[in-house]
């Protein structure tokens, strides 16, 4: 094994791409609770460019690795480890930092994935299948055939929450700022797609029938989540994850008088901050099943390995990708 890792580091918060830079560390070595992983993949999420900036609302004490996302093999136990063996795909832990090769991490705190699932595909479980399962079960008691509506649909939380609802049954109005995504993601089992425009509240009746829709994800803001909080049914709710916009979501009084509509938040980092080891699992069994039957797939535009990681940083930051971009550890 080598004697050292490369890991990607941030000593400032600035431009991700002038102020990442590769270092070389010591290999890890696992206390008696650890394990050491050895790193398959990581993706570049949003919340990971954010938190180079100095924007995200948890700031690691500097120098810093990014990565909020992961998986890689296990390599080496500890002494009192009896729950992990080495060669197991496992699911790293918030608050790590995966842009590096390796990491010694308690063994309390990984996820094993069973088989069948591809380590790209396990680095992204994370996050946004889990943003997108929680919203669907945590705010509304929804039943198959229900209605849900979502903005920026043809994000990676957006298409998880078209492929999850599709095998809950639930039936989902996505909307989208570009028409060329309408027929992308119809074939992804999407009920509807449509774009955003003036006109929102009218196209959403024709599309559902005029069926009620109890449950809104938003995470755009401004003025499209105006928009389609009008599309909403009394009583409904509106989870906001994300504020692209950077817009506040502005509700006139009658909304909240006469409808009763409800308006909240979910953040993944706080849901596993107060969830159990019991909890997570439950969570993650549904989700790796899908997985391993090709139901759940996060679409990925390129891969890079650490040592262009700002080129990775700076492919991430452009609008209009067709999908994530990951660092793949390869040997």
């Amino acid at each position: 094994m080598s004697k050292n890792l490369k890991a990607a580091i941030y000593e400032t918060h600035g431009n991700p791409a002038e102020v990442l830079r590769v270092v070389e560390q010591p290999w890890p070595k696992p206390a008696p609770t650890e394990a050491v992983v050895k790193m398959a993949a990581a993706p570049v999420n949003p919340a990971d460019l954010n938190a180079i900036e100095g924007k995200y609302p948890v700031r690691p004490a500097l120098p810093a690795t990014p990565g909020m996302e992961g998986a890689g093999i296990i390599v080496e136990v500890g002494s009192d480890v009896r729950s992990l063996e080495p060669g197991a795909l496992v699911i790293l832990p918030h608050g790590l930092g995966t842009w590096r090769e390796a990491c010694a991490v308690p063994a309390e705190k990984l996820v094993v994935v069973p088989g069948g699932i591809e380590p790209i595909q396990a680095a992204m479980l994370k996050v946004n299948p889990i943003t997108a399962w929680r919203m669907l079960h945590d705010f509304v008691s929804l039943q198959p055939g229900d209605w849900v509506i979502q903005n920026a649909a043809n994000s990676a939380a957006g298409r998880c929450a078209i492929q999850i609802a599709r095998e809950l049954g639930y039936k989902t109005v996505n909307i989208v700022r570009r028409a060329e995504l309408v027929d992308e993601l119809r074939a992804e089992g999407a009920d509807v797609v449509l774009v955003d425009g003036e006109s929102l509240r009218d196209n959403v009746a024709a599309a559902t029938k005029g069926a009620a829709i109890r449950l809104a994800l938003n995470a755009v803001g401004g003025d499209n989540a105006l928009r389609i909080a009008k599309t909403l049914a009394a009583e409904a709710t509106m989870v906001t994850y994300g504020a692209m916009s950077l817009e506040p979501i502005c509700i006139p009084n009658g909304m909240l008088i006469f409808k009763n509509l409800r308006f909240t938040g979910f953040w993944v980092n706080k849901w596993y901050d107060g969830a159990t080891a019991a909890q997570r699992a439950e969570t993650f069994t549904p989700l790796f099943a899908m997985a391993q039957r090709g139901l759940l797939q996060t679409k990925v535009e390129k891969t890079y390995p650490l040592t262009e990681a700002k080129a990775a940083v700076t492919h991430a930051a452009q609008g209009k990708r067709g999908g994530k971009i990951v660092f793949r550890f390869d040997d």
